[in-house]
């Protein structure tokens, strides 16, 4: 434990005093101090001006980073038919119906994202309860309730990252790896965050982005200049 201590506090002191700086400059801060033993996650958190509890200003969607998450995404499709082969052939680790359903009623969860058909929602449905908290919802606003089941998987298995706004105005994600490159980490920031601020809902009222901090896994966190991270 003095271990992990002294590396924290070395990592601390490192982000002393450093606030509101460019996306390249923390990329670069986080990935020297980032001394787990895994390959730790780039993290992003995102404050906005928005009150979820209203429906105008509720704010999600979905965003296909350009170099990736890093993360193998287990991908689970309520399928039947054609539409079953086609997401087995994609890549999907999990298809099925009624049995899917069972399996997942069981407390079985084995997966990091849910795709369906528009034919199976009425089945889904009675999952809401299981999947809504978890965010595992199909929704067709991201993409995720669809006949082009194919396209689903592939982007989900490509790095396709969905965000929802919490209670607080606060979205976080994982977007990327701390072994990637700087340039790839700046890439996928700047993404998510372009995302992000396309999403605007119509409700927000005054200044929309107002925070934006990074950090690893298990690092400090920083927080980034909003020019540069909308640059």
């Amino acid at each position: 434990m003095a271990k992990i201590g002294k590396r924290s506090a070395a990592a601390q002191k490192a982000f002393d005093g450093k606030s509101l700086i460019s996306v390249e400059e923390a990329v670069a801060l986080i990935k020297s101090a980032a001394s787990a033993k895994f390959d730790e996650t780039l993290e992003i958190a995102m404050n906005l001006g928005v009150d979820p509890r209203h429906a105008d200003q509720m704010v999600r969607g979905v965003v296909a980073l350009p170099n990736g998450t890093g993360k193998t995404v287990r991908v689970a499709v309520f399928a039947r038919g054609a539409k079953a082969d086609e997401a087995k052939a994609a890549g999907a680790d999990i298809v099925g119906a009624e049995d899917l359903m069972e399996t997942i009623q069981s407390g079985k969860i084995e997966f990091d994202r849910c795709i369906a058909t528009p034919d199976m929602m009425p089945l889904v449905g009675r999952l809401g309860k299981i999947l809504g908290p978890r965010n595992l919802m199909p929704n067709p606003k991201v993409g995720t309730v669809t006949m082009d089941v194919k396209t689903a998987v592939e982007a989900a298995k490509g790095g396709e990252v969905q965000f929802k706004v919490e209670k607080a105005g606060v979205i976080h994600a994982g977007i990327g790896k701390v072994s990637f490159s700087d340039e790839k980490l700046a890439q996928n920031v700047r993404a998510f965050v372009d995302a992000v601020s396309r999403a605007k809902p119509t409700g927000a009222k005054g200044a929309y982005l107002k925070k934006v901090s990074l950090a690893s896994t298990m690092g400090p966190g920083v927080s980034v200049d909003l020019a540069s991270a909308t640059a």
